[in-house]
C-alpha cells in the first residue's frame, strides 16, 4: 500500500530493520538500526513485530506526504517533528491520513531518528533482512538512501484501536557527555599504559563518525614496546575499540566486517545505542566492566525492553 511520498529526503535516510545476520564471512555487514533500542520501541508503538523495517534518519529527517491512512511512531533523536506544520510528540502512536504532511527537521538532541509505520516498510527481503547497506547498494529501498519523489509502501498490518505511549521514565536522554561500559580485549595484551589511558581519559567524537564507526580524538593510546600495532585481519563485532597507528581510538559499528588493527576493548551491547545518538563534539569516557557484569547488564536491559512492551500494551 503506497503510504509515503518523499518530498525531501534528508541527507541520509534509509530503510533498516534488526540487521542481516550470517553473511559477514562473505563481506556483507550486519547493517540494521544503529540505535536498536529506538528501532524496537518504535515498532512496538505501532503494533509491529520488533524486526519490521522502518526509516532511520541522520541529523535531518525527511518530509513526507501521507498517501494512505496509517499509524506511525517517532523515536530516537528529537527532530523537531511536525504534522501539517504543527509540532507533534515522539515516543507515542500518531494516526496519519491522506493529505497530511509529516516533517522531521534538524535534530535538537541526539543524532538518529526512527519512523515506524503500521505493517512496516515494504521492501524486498534480501539475505533475510530489509536493511540498507548503502556501501554495497544492497537491500532497503533500491540499495540506497531515500530520494525526492520516492514512493514508500507499507505492509498489511492493521491499524490500532487506541493510541500507545512510552512512559516518560523510559524515554532516553541524549547528553553531550557519555559513559560507555567496555570489557578489555580481545587484544588488550598489546597494551599496558594504554589501558589506563583508555579508561581514565576523556575523548571527543570527531567529524569522522558514520555507520561504519566513530573515530575519537583525545590522548594517544600507546601500544606496549616491541608489540605489533596491527594484527592479521580478523572478523569485527560491533563495539570493538580499534587502535590504529596514530593512537586515536575508533568504535566500530555495523558496516565493517574485518579489520587488522588491535582492539583494546569492546563496548557492551546495551551501550551501543548511546553511540548511535552521539554527534561530533560530544565527549566520551569509558568505564571498565568484566564479562559477568556485562551479562547482568544485558539481562537487565532485556527486562526493561519487556517492561516497556507491557506498558505500551497497557499490561501490568
Amino acid at each position: 500500500m503506497d503510504t509515503f511520498l518523499v518530498l525531501a529526503p534528508g541527507p541520509f535516510t534509509t530503510v533498516q530493520d534488526t540487521g542481516r545476520i550470517g553473511f559477514r564471512h562473505m563481506g556483507i555487514p550486519v547493517s540494521g538500526a544503529l540505535d536498536s533500542f529506538s528501532g524496537r520501541v518504535a515498532n512496538m508503538l505501532v503494533g509491529n513485530a520488533e524486526d519490521c523495517a522502518l526509516l532511520e534518519s541522520t541529523i535531518v529527517g525527511p518530509q513526507l506526504a501521507i498517501l494512505s491512512e496509517a499509524d506511525i511512531a517517532l523515536t530516537g533523536a528529537e527532530m523537531n517533528a511536525k504534522l501539517n506544520y504543527t509540532p507533534i510528540e515522539a515516543w507515542k502512536t500518531i494516526r496519519v491520513v491522506p493529505g497530511d504532511v509529516l516533517t522531521l527537521g534538524q535534530v535538537k538532541c541526539g543524532c538518529r531518528g526512527y519512523l515506524a509505520v503500521s505493517g512496516g516498510i515494504a521492501v524486498p527481503e534480501i539475505m533475510g533482512s530489509r536493511s540498507t547497506y548503502a556501501g554495497g547498494k544492497l537491500g532497503g529501498y533500491k540499495g540506497r538512501c531515500l530520494e525526492k519523489g520516492d514512493i514508500i509502501r507499507r505492509g498489511e498490518g492493521s491499524l490500532l484501536g487506541d493510541s500507545r505511549q512510552v512512559p516518560g521514565k523510559w524515554i532516553p536522554k541524549y547528553p553531550g557527555k557519555l559513559t560507555l561500559r567496555a570489557i578489555p580485549g580481545p587484544q588488550d595484551d598489546h597494551f599496558k599504559a594504554g589501558l589506563t589511558t583508555l579508561f581514565r581519559s576523556e575523548f571527543q567524537v570527531s567529524s569522522h563518525a558514520d555507520r561504519m564507526g566513530y573515530r575519537l580524538e583525545g590522548p594517544s593510546i600507546k601500544h606496549r614496546e616491541n608489540v605489533s600495532e596491527s594484527i592479521i585481519s580478523e572478523p569485527i563485532i560491533p563495539g570493538g575499540i580499534q587502535v590504529p597507528v596514530d593512537g586515536q581510538p575508533i568504535i566500530l559499528l555495523l558496516e565493517q566486517t574485518v579489520g587488522g588493527y588491535t582492539k583494546i576493548a569492546t563496548v557492551i551491547t546495551p551501550d551501543l545505542p548511546k553511540i548511535a545518538q552521539a554527534v561530533p563534539g560530544d565527549s566520551i569516557r569509558f568505564q571498565e566492566v568484566n564479562l559477568e557484569t556485562a551479562h547482568r547488564i544485558y539481562a537487565d536491559n532485556n527486562k526493561q525492553i519487556n517492561a516497556i512492551a507491557a506498558a505500551i500494551k497497557g499490561e501490568k
